[in-house]
């Protein structure tokens, strides 16, 4: 009995070409939290208040009793003051504010240079206000200080790769990647780098969103001037390599030789 290799060697060819092909992430890697029940897990909100650095751009607002003389406090020093970007859109915000300078200084009205560097905002809203109180400037004043810069980089395999603004000064790891448009199929969910610079030195942190313990993790509620990178998976990877892009030439040969043999042995 002759047998025709052409079913065979085609059965070959097809296998082999969809295997490699069409070779996917397997679904534990594609989603977040695997295994994760319905459970109440308690976060840690202590220490979530980021302490101010050098080029910090601050918003620095004073009131109290007698309004005209607190207003002289709000007039923006045109030396010391910066332009905010708004970094998530296309336009510019003409926010004024103040500069945390290279030795940790803001120039305040009538208080001159103050210390800021170091400080949560909290405690440098009790410093200004101790410092107005003791000079005999105001009575009873309160000082509010809002951050103009407070930002978080989104990188790697999102949907749209950005530098986020936060006005309300906290966000999440999982919020942050939503405005970001959430990642792509092609994302190494479990392998995302977190870039975060404390007291002049760059830490690097390697986060799993397909486990629970994110939620309980010191990096779930992100500071500002964090870098998120998204690698790609080996998919996207294996995807763009050159002997990826090849393969479809290689298995079109194959199966003309295929076709060929067979025609000739009839």
């Amino acid at each position: 009995m002759n047998m025709k290799p052409l079913p065979v060697a085609f059965m070959l060819v097809l296998v082999i070409s969809q295997a490699v092909l069409f070779s996917c992430t397997g679904t534990k890697n594609a989603v977040y939290f695997n295994n994760i029940q319905s459970t109440e897990i308690k976060g840690s909100l202590e220490n979530l208040e980021p302490v101010i650095q050098t080029n910090d751009l601050l918003s620095i607002y004073v009131n109290s009793m007698n309004p005209s003389a607190s207003e002289l406090f709000n007039v923006s020093n045109p030396s010391n003051s910066r332009i905010s970007n708004a970094a998530a859109t296309s336009t510019v915000s003409p926010v004024i504010g103040y500069l945390v300078d290279q030795d940790g200084f803001v120039q305040l009205p009538f208080l001159g240079k103050v210390q800021a560097a170091g400080l949560t905002k909290k405690e440098f809203q009790e410093h200004v206000r101790r410092e107005l109180v003791n000079k005999k400037l105001l009575i009873d004043p309160i000082v509010d200080v809002r951050y103009l810069n407070y930002k978080v980089s989104i990188l790697g395999e999102v949907a749209r790769p950005s530098v986020l603004t936060i006005p309300s000064e906290k966000v999440t790891l999982l919020e942050a990647l939503g405005l970001a448009g959430d990642l792509t199929i092609y994302a190494s969910r479990n392998n995302i780098l977190l870039i975060r610079e404390e007291e002049g030195k760059k830490k690097l942190v390697r986060i799993d969103l397909t486990s629970d313990e994110i939620f309980t993790s010191p990096y779930y509620y992100l500071k500002s001037n964090d870098i998120i990178y998204v690698e790609p998976n080996n998919t996207k990877i294996q995807s763009v390599s050159p002997a990826r892009q090849w393969l479809p030439v290689v298995f079109s040969g194959l199966t003309v030789i295929v076709i060929a043999i067979d025609r000739l042995t009839r």
